[in-house]
């Protein structure tokens, strides 16, 4: 049985105050974390404040992206190997607004995700597609091309330790959200892929990321393959943040 998750992308945003602020809440706020997993990727800046303060919690320590090199000339990057040391277990890769902003291709995500992958940190790796993507009926194939990236980087027997988030990117802060239905559609695709490369499909984790809230997380987490969430808005209000995690308890 897999382990549900769920991880809060802080985005570009916290400060000084807000940090110990919104971290003491939601520790003071999980009574159980038996059942699943919950973990905070705030930016850089504020990973040593972070780990201080989460050094007595079982909540997870992630980062925002990760270099995909582990040293050298690259200046403005941050490495795996940095990430740890200050207690991070995962870092996001790939996120639409990586991709889309910042021009990150596919294969540099591919890139990010093995060097992450082989410094002993979860790469939680994101794939979706655009609305003119989908309105074109090009979300398979979207998803498949960023998905055969990973799998040209990631030997097989490495992929059962990463995690796969499905961002629509169309409902990414926009307030719209991918029905229950139509995010299964595409996990349980995404599963499959991942079965033509792996016979540990059915145990590696795929989480939805887009406009969740604690009103639809219980529907979205209800559907077979989805394992929990990549959380964006909703995870800097500590009760918001609680209550979807909540929801993944119940997977």
């Amino acid at each position: 049985m897999r382990r549900p998750i769920v991880v809060g992308n802080w985005k570009m945003n916290g400060t000084l105050a807000s940090v110990p602020a919104l971290l003491g809440a939601i520790k003071a706020g999980v009574d159980n974390m038996e059942a699943a997993d919950l973990a905070v990727c705030p930016p850089h800046v504020f990973l040593p404040m972070a780990a201080e303060i989460l050094a007595s919690s079982a909540i997870q320590l992630g980062a925002q992206n990760a270099a995909d090199q582990e040293n050298g000339a690259y200046t403005g990057e941050i490495s795996a190997p940095m990430l740890a040391m200050f207690g991070c277990t995962m870092a996001i890769i790939g996120h639409s607004e990586r991709r889309l902003i910042y021009g990150e291709d596919d294969a540099l995500v591919a890139a990010r995700a093995a060097q992450v992958l082989s410094n002993g940190l979860i790469p939680v790796i994101c794939v979706g597609e655009t609305l003119e993507q989908r309105n074109s009926d090009e979300t398979f194939a979207v998803i498949g091309r960023q998905l055969d990236a990973v799998f040209n980087s990631i030997n097989a027997d490495q992929l059962v330790k990463v995690v796969i988030a499905y961002e629509p990117v169309w409902a990414i802060g926009t307030g719209q959200t991918a029905s229950a239905e139509q995010a299964q559609d595409v996990h349980a695709f995404i599963r499959k892929r991942l079965a033509t490369v792996t016979p540990d499909a059915e145990a590696i984790r795929i989480v939805y990321g887009g406009s969740v809230k604690p009103d639809n997380a219980q529907g979205l987490f209800n559907m077979p393959d989805i394992d929990g969430g990549l959380i964006g808005g909703a995870s800097l209000d500590a009760l918001s943040f609680l209550a979807i995690f909540r929801a993944a308890l119940s997977i």
